[in-house]
């Protein structure tokens, strides 16, 4: 049980290096380049880079992060590459990094199946989040449109839009508004815009 554990870690370290590794500068078939985002908090403090590699089909997006809290965040592609940390909302309330926008979703489809939905980004008790994607559900072109895509690490885990209809918010069963909308994850703390590698 233990050997099969530690072949399995070591498969999705050796997954991750090699990510890591892929030359971000050659054109994948459909003549797009790898792309990256140096992602930053609210006070422009670097929290390390994410990188988005095309592999036959798909994007590979590898990142390593530290300096921020630990347990899960919500972790998407946004689909405004704008990151304000003093962007205001309609009422003109400060509200950080929304200025990047909703989740990228050209599908106009409802959360957890929006094309920016990423796996959940743990983040171990030093502050330090390592993870390893790849998801067909985004091409390089959708991120840069006319008006580009960012990174975004939220406060609070996402749920996903995974609310069983016997549960109630604001007493209607299942999930309310915020809920199919960002899966409950919270504020935005870090942001990175997305640029050509």
């Amino acid at each position: 049980m233990r050997s099969t554990r530690t072949a399995r870690i070591v498969a999705v370290l050796a997954l991750f290096v090699a990510a890591m590794a892929l030359p971000t500068t050659s054109a994948s078939a459909d003549g797009s380049f790898g792309a990256k985002a140096t992602v930053r908090d609210v006070n422009g403090n670097s929290l390390g880079t994410v990188t988005l590699t095309p592999v036959g089909g798909k994007l590979i997006v590898a990142g390593r992060l530290t300096g921020l809290t630990a347990g899960f965040h919500g972790y998407h592609i946004h689909s405004v590459g704008i990151c304000d940390p003093r962007a205001t909302d309609a009422t003109g309330a400060i509200v950080p990094f929304a200025s990047a926008g909703p989740h990228l979703n050209p599908a106009a489809t409802t959360h957890g199946h929006h094309a920016g939905d990423l796996p959940l980004l743990y983040v171990s008790a030093d502050g330090v989040a390592t993870a390893l994607t790849e998801t067909d559900a985004v091409t390089l072109a959708q991120i840069f449109d006319a008006d580009g895509a960012a990174i975004i690490i939220h406060a609070l885990p996402d749920n996903y839009a995974n609310i069983p209809t016997r549960y109630s918010a604001a007493g209607v069963p299942g999930p309310d508004a915020a809920t199919l909308g960002t899966g409950d994850s919270g504020g935005r703390v870090a942001c990175g815009l997305v640029t050509h590698a």
